[in-house]
């Protein structure tokens, strides 16, 4: 999961980038990039670290442009330890573009391959994103060759390169993207999996555009929402501001990605039409109805939260049993998201860091626990040791989402089956393996029901790492085991027959 940001001014954009990515910033902790443009010239920093590490005030000096695009990195495809998968990336031809990525490919292979030996690009890191930046940096170049006037783009040019891009890649992505001397571009996989929403600004008479990742970033830009990107939607904003849209898919649905809901947006986000913190409420409804059936009630003294994406659901549980709510466990602020943490000896040690008990609130109590969801089991565990560690007699645990019993391949960073705790496990075999006394987990009907009541056109999810069904049709065992045995081997081919080598350009904060 990554998080990226564009924006079309009337006013110098590196500051509003620069605090829109601090908005974005739960969505990537590895590494950021900003590009900005000015007179046809692209001005670029990027490198590994939060916004805060990797921008100094000699970097935003040098940032200048009333247009510039953004990005927050998580790594789910690449090399995680490398400062040269940062994003925004590059291509000098056709014109110059740059591009940042939010989701992930899954026909990287197959598509770096044909980049390499057809196209003669040469493609410098393991990142999709690089791959797919030259997709449509060849397809622009073969729209515009058969113009009358090669040397110049058109809207025509940039629709149907985006078209191409959408019959030739598979997977999920939401894009931004500037053409030196043209304007920014942004699209959105044909199934908008990867969220993508667009807002407005008044300045000087004049409108601005912005386009990101999650509408939070408008808040705080003082920017007015204005609309989601639609699912296989492209925009283009021409640097005098003129706004352009049109569908660039020939069978575009609805089917956003559950995970975004249940834990990686923002709470004050909106999300196709759905407030992430109401669906995160009325999940609470419906795990409580879950709960009632699988716990004795007086068994429960209090419901308590895992800070912080849970709060919503286990405040609305807590009250639609009646149990008094109770803030347990205190985070520290300053540790970083563990699912996103490579590595599970890092994920493991940072618990600890990161959630402190009030031997208070647990002495002698019975404790139902309420997270997001569980994925590898590594947190819960901990946790649930950490809270009988500080008094309590019974630890319930309850999930506001359903078993993650299969890889997402779409941008989230769980991709082998045997990191999964719930593969192959009923919830009875899950309490035993987390150490706790039952646990609860949302039905996925209930799940979908709860998001879909908030706005019925969502024609369906991409649920994939619930049901094991996923929505581009393109993934089966086969290569759910190579990518499980890719990721158990040092990454060091980017395609067949070429090793990557350290050739970087050195861009990055000091």
């Amino acid at each position: 999961m990554c998080g990226v940001l564009g924006l079309v001014a009337h006013e110098p954009v590196n500051q509003s980038l620069y605090d829109g990515l601090q908005m974005l910033q739960h969505r990537g902790q590895d590494a950021a990039g900003i590009v900005t443009t000015q007179n046809g010239c692209f001005h670029m920093h990027k490198g590994k670290g939060m916004v805060r590490e990797v921008f100094r005030t000699r970097n935003m000096r040098d940032l200048h442009g009333h247009a510039g695009i953004a990005h927050v990195r998580y790594p789910t495809a690449g090399n995680a330890g490398s400062s040269a998968e940062a994003q925004p990336f590059y291509v000098s031809s056709p014109f110059g573009i740059v591009l940042a990525h939010n989701g992930n490919l899954t026909n990287t292979a197959e598509l770096s391959q044909e980049v390499y030996a057809k196209y003669l690009r040469h493609i410098n890191t393991q990142s999709d994103s690089e791959v797919l930046l030259n997709v449509f940096a060849h397809e622009i170049r073969r729209e515009v060759s058969a113009n009358e006037d090669p040397t110049r783009l058109n809207l025509d040019n940039i629709f149907n390169a985006v078209a191409k891009v959408h019959q030739r890649v598979r997977g999920a992505y939401g894009v931004v993207a500037m053409i030196a001397g043209y304007g920014m571009v942004a699209f959105r996989d044909p199934n908008g999996i990867r969220p993508l929403i667009i807002g407005t600004q008044q300045q000087d008479g004049k409108t601005a555009y912005a386009i990101t990742s999650e509408s939070v970033v408008f808040g705080g830009l003082n920017y007015e929402t204005w609309r989601d990107v639609a699912p296989g939607e492209a925009v283009f904003i021409d640097f005098a501001g003129n706004f352009h849209a049109r569908q660039c898919a020939q069978s575009p649905s609805l089917k956003p990605c559950l995970f975004e809901y249940v834990y990686f947006a923002r709470p004050d986000s909106v999300i196709d039409g759905v407030s992430v913190y109401q669906a995160r409420l009325d999940m609470g409804v419906t795990l409580a109805e879950k709960v009632k059936q699988h716990i004795n009630l007086d068994e429960i003294d209090v419901v308590m939260p895992i800070p912080d994406t849970s709060r919503p659901s286990a405040m609305e549980l807590a009250s639609h049993l009646g149990k008094p709510y109770r803030e347990g466990l205190i985070k520290n602020r300053y540790i970083g998201r563990t699912f996103i943490m490579p590595g599970q000896a890092t994920r493991k040690k940072s618990v600890r860091q990161k959630l402190n008990p009030i031997p208070s609130e647990f002495v002698g109590k019975n404790v139902l626990l309420v997270d997001d969801s569980i994925v590898r089991g590594t947190t819960s565990r901990e946790i649930v040791d950490m809270v009988r560690e500080a008094g309590a007699k019974k630890v319930f645990f309850a999930s506001a989402a359903p078993e993650v019993r299969y890889p997402n391949v779409y941008g989230i960073d769980m991709p082998t089956r045997e990191e999964l705790i719930a593969n192959g496990r009923s919830a009875e075999q899950i309490a035993r393996e987390i150490n706790a006394d039952a646990c609860i987990f949302q039905d996925l009907h209930d799940l979908e029901a709860t998001i879909r009541a908030l706005n019925p056109n969502i024609a369906g999810f991409d649920d994939s790492c619930f049901s094991g069904c996923y929505v581009t049709g393109d993934i089966d065992s086969t290569y759910l085991d190579a990518l499980s045995a890719h990721k158990k081997q040092p990454a060091t081919l980017i395609m067949p027959g070429v090793v990557e080598y350290s050739v970087r350009i050195e861009d990055t904060a000091e």
